[in-house]
């Protein structure tokens, strides 16, 4: 795999295609979706519900308790996947022109919810305020602290970016640089991942090299996109190997043992043990890697786990089991899920903030929550298949 054309490479197992009659006119080719992709991010965005939650009991079981990495990190990783895989083969299929107005359309769709969230939330939040009298700990309380309008307009410029509502805005960031990373993997791969690395480990070395966030204390985005950026491009160069490789990244024994004896080393040391009610594992006495910028601990761990993950073709069968089905819609429409997610988790941190966070509290938030954001799903996959139908009302039955 050494340019992006791998991309469109047909799979090895993939049923030949009849060729075009004279009166046929050719045209793009929706990209086959990866189910271990959909499923995966949708485990990631309800768990990123259970975590945005302070105080809540079911996030003691959550991903960042086994190891070093989260939810967030799948997101940003897959989110490079997933754009190589709708938006890398339409650079050829349809022109450049094509692929970037439909990336500036999909931005813009992402910044609308992220407006629509800010806005939501700012009047949520205020509102409860006046009713209870109580002062957020939470999310926008910085913005609150401006003044709703001046909080609000400094939000939407994205120059003030609260807690729980910052990683849309690094996504837009991201897909908004994604044809330059596809004009340079088209170029070479091992260049594009050894600039981006390059500038992740400078903003490692140096913090200061950030965009500047009025909402935070050291003043400068909490996902700095400096160092996310890399996740996003690893994630675009994994998706080219997946493709090459007929739908799996390479197997090789000794990267899967290191993976795996990685993995044990992060549950040890990054396990939740003293919240666990259990003696403490750690076998080294070091800090928590930094979070803001991917410290290395946390870039390893994400690597070793979603190369298990793409290589073990027990995964990609088990992405398709019928009964994970809701949790693969919530993948397909992350953005409405996501959405959803952060508005029920805002509506939980009130909860626990007002009457405390009880056992029976906790379960109605939790289980209130993941059945909001599953239905959500359920609707919207049930309305895109709907739609496919009507589209073609007089297709025959599709031949095996």
């Amino acid at each position: 795999m050494n340019s992006i054309d791998d991309l469109e490479r047909p799979a090895l197992n993939a049923a030949p295609r009849p060729p075009a009659g004279p009166a046929e006119t050719p045209h793009p080719a929706k990209p086959l979706r990866d189910a271990r992709v959909d499923v995966l991010r949708g485990l990631a965005l309800l768990t990123i519900f259970v975590d945005h939650i302070p105080r809540n009991a079911p996030a003691l079981f959550t991903l960042h308790n086994f190891g070093f990495s989260d939810a967030a990190e799948i997101f940003v990783l897959l989110a490079g996947y997933s754009s190589m895989i709708a938006y890398g083969g339409l650079f050829r299929r349809a022109g450049t022109r094509t692929a970037v107005a439909r990336i500036v359309r999909r931005c813009l769709r992402i910044y609308l919810f992220q407006a629509g969230l800010l806005l939501a939330t700012l009047i949520i939040v205020r509102i409860w305020m006046d009713l209870t009298g109580l002062v957020p700990r939470f999310g926008v309380a910085p913005l609150i602290q401006m003044g709703l309008v001046p909080g609000l307009l400094r939000g939407l410029a994205l120059n003030a970016l609260p807690n729980y509502l910052d990683i849309l805005p690094l996504y837009i960031l991201l897909l908004a640089v994604f044809p330059l990373v596809h004009f340079g993997m088209r170029r070479g791969v091992w260049g594009v991942l050894a600039l981006s690395g390059t500038l992740w480990l400078a903003a490692n070395v140096d913090h200061q090299l950030n965009l500047p966030n009025a909402a935070a204390v050291d003043d400068g985005w909490y996902f700095n996109p400096f160092a996310w950026q890399f996740l996003f491009v690893v994630g675009a160069a994994l998706a080219l190997a997946v493709r090459a490789g007929d739908g799996l990244l390479p197997w090789r024994t000794w990267a899967a043992a290191a993976a795996g004896a990685y993995l044990g080393f992060a549950l040890l040391q990054g396990g939740s043990w003293t919240a666990w009610g259990l003696p403490d594992l750690r076998p080294l006495a070091i800090e928590a890697p930094d979070k803001s910028h991917v410290g290395p601990l946390r870039l390893l761990d994400i690597l070793a786990l979603i190369y298990l993950l793409l290589s073990i073709p027990v995964v990609a069968r088990l992405s398709r089991w019928r009964r994970l089905r809701l949790i693969d819609a919530c993948g397909r429409h992350s953005l409405e899920v996501f959405a959803a997610g952060c508005l029920a988790a805002l509506i939980g941190r009130i909860l626990y903030r007002t009457f405390d966070a009880t056992w029976p509290l906790q379960v109605a938030v939790n289980v209130g929550g993941l059945a909001v954001m599953m239905g959500l799903a359920h609707l919207l996959d049930a309305r895109a298949r709907h739609r496919q139908a009507q589209d073609r009302p007089n297709a025959g039955p599709v031949q095996g």
